[in-house]
């Protein structure tokens, strides 16, 4: 039934690369072209306006077979995660919405799934960098030559006037190994400094170990 496909399409893409903007781990909104779609999305936005400005759609997502899977975040603390009564107030807001459009024969009888960004979310840029300067980032950028490089970095300064971001990289595993097996990061990785302009940034997400 029209649960299970969405159920199975859900976490096929669960396994895609996130990319900015699908309207799932990418966040944004991503609509199938269906005759409902704009109205699950003002209602969308009329239920988070319930919260006062405490949580904020990360990403919609509508779906062929009549689903829809949308994703909060909290607004009021610094990882954005929602707590599991966040998603269930939201939910019972949200599925009420859509259950009364639906008795309105405004939409048809809809799946719905809520849930959090997720650890590795994207950051978007630049509205997120300061948000998230203290985390470790999975960071993909262009450089010279129009290569793609990345690597885990971490924030150092993000200038919005001139439109480029200062990296250091990230104390994490992946990096300190590159000094040897149970060594911290050497004296070169810690001063190590990357300046990339924020148009060559291709993708800024969470770095979880």
């Amino acid at each position: 039934d029209d649960d299970d496909n969405g159920g199975e399409m859900y976490f096929e893409e669960e396994e895609a690369e996130p990319c900015v903007g699908d309207g799932a781990g990418g966040g944004g909104v991503s609509l199938a072209g269906t005759g409902w779609d704009q109205k699950a999305l003002e209602m969308v936005e009329e239920a988070v306006s319930s919260f006062n400005g405490e949580i904020g759609i990360y990403a919609l997502k509508t779906f062929l077979n009549e689903a829809i899977q949308v994703r909060i975040e909290r607004l009021t603390n610094k990882s954005g995660s929602p707590s599991m009564s966040d998603i269930e107030s939201f939910t019972a807001i949200y599925r009420k919405q859509l259950d009364e459009a639906e008795a309105s024969g405004l939409v048809p009888n809809l799946s719905l799934e809520v849930s959090s960004p997720g650890v590795e979310r994207i950051v978007r840029v630049p509205e997120d960098l300061e948000r998230f300067r203290d985390r470790n980032l999975y960071v993909k950028y262009i450089v010279d030559g129009g290569q793609e490089q990345d690597g885990v970095l971490r924030l150092i300064s993000h200038e919005s006037s001139s439109g480029y971001c200062t990296w250091g990289l990230a104390d994490v595993r992946v990096n300190r190994e590159r000094s040897g097996k149970g060594r911290p990061l050497s004296k070169k990785q810690k001063e190590w400094r990357l300046i990339t302009p924020l148009h060559t940034l291709r993708l800024v997400r969470l770095y979880s170990e």
